[in-house]
Formats: C-alpha cells, structure tokens, sequence
C-alpha cells in the first residue's frame, strides 16, 4: 500500500520501521525541528531522524500548521491508500483528513486512558493491564472508533520508560492487521463507550509529588509512572533526590512514620501501609545509581526521613 506516515515521537519507530518494510511510503510529515539540551541546539524529532538515516529518500515534511492551506495541499498530493499516525501532535483538519484514510495508534485500551499521558495514567493508577488501539480520527481527542486492540500486563516494577518500549513493539503488528483489513473491506469498527472514558492529560514538573501517607503499593506505582519524566523527587534533609524505581514489600513498617527509612541498606521506606523498597534514585547532577551505591555514599542512618513535595 502507498501510506503516509504523520508521527513525532519515538513510540512510532517500530511501526514505520515496519511501514518501510512492508509498504510504499510515500510521505512523513512530522513536527519541525525544537531546541533541544543546555546548548538549545535544533534537534530533530526521533521520527525526522530515523528517517533521515534509514530512509534518506522518502520525503519529510516539518510544518509548523499541517493545516496551512499550502501545506494540506503539499500532504493530500502525496498518494496514498492510508494515513497511519503514531505521536503526532498537531490536531488534523477536517479539510486534511477529508476523503482520505487515516489511522491512528494509541497507547492504551481505549476508551479508557484518552489524552496525552496513557502510559503514565496507567500505571500510576495501578492498572494491572494496558495495550494498543487502532482507532479512526475524530473531531474529539482519541475518540475515534475502535478498528483493533492488543492487550499487554503491567509488571509490578515496570517503569513508564519500559512500558513505552514494550507498546511500541506491539505497534507494527497492530497496524499492520488493520491495513491488511482496509485492503480487504474487512474493518468492524467498534464505537467507544463514553460511560468507560478516562483521561490522562499531559505531564509537568508539578506531578512529581509522593504521598508516603499512602500505601506501599501506590507510592511504588507512583514512583515507576512517572519515571523517567517528570519522576517523584523528595528530599533527604536539605537535598532533592529523584526516584526512579521502587517495588512494595510485604512486610509492614512496623507503625514508624510514613517517609522514614527503615533499612538504609535495603532502601526500605515506611509507608502507611506496607513497605516501600527503593531500587534506583538520582542525585542532583549525577546519574541513575541503585539505592544501595546511593546509600553507601551518603551514609545513611535508620530513621531519617524522605519528604515528598505536596499534591498541588
């Protein structure tokens, strides 16, 4: 098939990596190149780079407005049997979209976990599963009609970072039954429920926030969503420490109070319920180390205490 590809972020690879593949394309349209690292250098998206060095001729379009009069023309003149968008993010015009056939991959079971955040959103709301859909484009943000699903576990200590990884490889092979299915005039789409949407919007800074007056097993689910960006920080005395990865414990804390460290060693922390195991945490201007090399270092004492910032 002729597709062209409209996506941004790392998350679409694996499935235009596929397209590439498999299929003709014939377009990529992507966001324009952003300042990106202490030396604000323009940097271009993962998509524009991957493409760049793996498929040098296809041609990549950077628009500022993919709904610019000139350059829906410049997009719609590309032929085209489908439109596959993965991360994209700009909203696409009814005058865009009209006549054509675009597709689109979401990281979530929808309808539940519509917007920006899906992988986050899931584990911090301790989902025991997630997955992929396949859904037309809608006026709505991923309101669209349900054209395929995969389903994948959450593991206890999965990190979002990780979760991100393990859906983007589950991508291709759902796109790629869906076009299959546009070719054959087989799709059923399946029409969302709005009784069952969720929402996960956008990031910030101001997520990072841990409530060790909760139980073990949502503060480590808080912990491993939000990791690697925007990542709980709490502090340790005067010093702000990230965390990265945690696991609950069984074991109860014994009634200390929530934040205080239990075992220096073992990175065990009290929460209102059960027990926290801290596994990786980042000091300021250093890298990720394991809790131990961190503790080693600092030389923790049983009973001091983590401080997380407050829910704004």
């Amino acid at each position: 098939m002729n597709i062209v590809f409209l996506g941004s972020g790392a998350f679409g690879i694996p499935t235009l990596d596929m397209l590439a593949r498999h299929h003709t394309l014939t377009a990529i349209v992507t966001q324009p190149d952003r300042k990106a690292g202490r030396g604000s250098k323009l940097t271009p998206t993962p998509i524009a780079q991957w493409a760049h060095e793996h498929i040098p001729d296809v041609p990549v379009l950077k628009p500022e407005n993919v709904n610019d009069e000139s350059v829906r023309a410049q997009i719609r003149n590309y032929p085209s049997d489908a439109w596959v968008v993965i991360a994209f993010g700009q909203y696409l015009g009814s005058k865009l979209i009209e006549d054509r056939s675009p597709i689109n991959l979401h990281a979530s079971k929808l309808p539940r976990w519509r917007g920006a955040a899906p992988i986050n959103a899931a584990i911090v709301a301790e989902d025991t599963e997630t997955g992929n859909s396949v859904i037309t484009i809608a006026k709505e943000m991923d309101a669209g009609d349900i054209l395929a699903q995969s389903t994948r576990p959450i593991e206890p200590d999965q990190t979002a970072s990780e979760l991100h990884n393990a859906l983007s490889l589950d991508g291709p092979a759902l796109i790629a039954q869906v076009l299959d299915q546009i070719q054959s005039n087989t799709l059923t789409p399946v029409t969302q429920n709005p009784a069952q949407v969720t929402v996960a919007p956008k990031m910030s800074k101001s997520d990072g926030w841990i409530d060790f007056s909760t139980s073990a097993n949502t503060c480590a689910r808080r912990i491993n969503g939000l990791s690697p960006w925007p990542s709980v920080t709490v502090t340790l005395g005067d010093t702000p420490l990230k965390l990265l990865r945690a696991t609950p414990e069984d074991h109860e804390s014994q009634h200390q109070e929530p934040g205080t460290i239990l075992d220096p060693t073992e990175g065990l922390i009290a929460c209102a319920k059960g027990t926290l195991r801290l596994i990786t945490v980042q000091p300021p201007n250093k890298k990720p180390m394991p809790w131990r090399d961190f503790a080693n270092g600092r030389q923790l004492q049983p009973n001091e205490k983590l401080t997380g910032s407050t829910k704004p």
